[in-house]
């Protein structure tokens, strides 16, 4: 696996990846402190044929005030030992300077799907996303780009940018990577005290039983109340428990064919996301 943390070094490393094997290219972005999840990426993309470029780079853009950016888990030789046992190619492994020039005068303003639940929350944050994922777009020339969809309203905000834009790059979306008692794998679970995170599995246990009564027909408000009620007496504070249009992340009030269930609780300084598609 080739290491690139200059500019003229990811296009040499490109370039004698593209040369040497068949294939295009796959870019899986990433802020590190990878897990299980991050890894399906890769070798979901380099089972469709593609040749894999990972990216490391804890983005501050899209940290707002009092956010976890200064103590965000890095833990570079691990995440690359990772990246190499799965087949990755290269990893791109650039500071803010290259990413953010100081003299850069640039970002992407981000509406629709962006506009709701975490957009709300966090303002500034799908800017962010948004700015630092078109700027690995040409740094790298991905064919296609994999994401994974836990965060699945992130998945859509760079949907719509692609589309809007007319970029060339394919959005792949692999399922969420789940430990055993359910729990979406994210890096900020290394957060989670231990008692909390035995709790932590409740939120997908939560969205699975409004799904089953959904799917039931019981009526959709008072099934969306239960549900955030019953992640408060498990001591998850629900910031949304929603049923959306997957697509444009806007609320619905009754079920329709691309319906999706979407939640976000904390746990002490932790926040926890998840979706279910209904």
């Amino acid at each position: 696996m080739q290491i690139a943390r200059t500019h003229a070094q990811l296009i040499e490393a490109r370039a004698a990846l593209t040369a040497r094997m068949q294939g295009g290219v796959a870019l899986v972005p990433t802020m590190g402190a990878l897990h299980e999840g991050h890894i399906s990426l890769v070798r979901a993309a380099r089972a469709a044929g593609f040749q894999v470029i990972a990216s490391i780079f804890v983005n501050p853009t899209q940290f707002g005030p009092g956010e976890d950016f200064a103590r965000y888990p890095r833990d570079e030789s691990a995440d690359c030992a990772m990246l190499a046992a799965a087949g990755c190619g290269a990893v791109w492994l650039p500071d803010v300077a290259t990413m953010y020039p100081p003299d850069a005068a640039t970002a992407i303003e981000v509406a629709g799907p962006a506009l709701l639940w975490e957009g709300a929350l966090r303002p500034g944050h799908f800017r962010g996303v948004a700015t630092v994922v078109a700027t690995l777009f040409g740094q790298v020339r991905p064919d296609s780009a994999w994401f994974g969809a836990k965060d699945w309203q992130q998945v859509q905000v760079i949907r719509r940018m692609v589309r809007d834009l007319l970029l060339p790059v394919a959005i792949k979306t692999a399922p969420t990577w789940r430990d055993v008692d359910g729990l979406a794998m994210s890096s900020r679970n290394r957060y989670l005290s231990a008692e909390d995170r035995a709790r932590a599995p409740t939120l997908f246990r939560t969205l699975e039983a409004v799904q089953a009564r959904l799917h039931q027909g019981d009526p959709l408000g008072p099934t969306l109340a239960a549900g955030r009620a019953d992640l408060d007496m498990a001591g998850l504070a629900v910031d949304y428990l929603a049923l959306v249009d997957e697509k444009t992340l806007q609320p619905l009030d009754r079920i329709a064919p691309d319906a999706r269930l979407i939640a976000a609780a904390r746990l002490g300084s932790t926040r926890l996301l998840d979706n279910l598609a209904l």
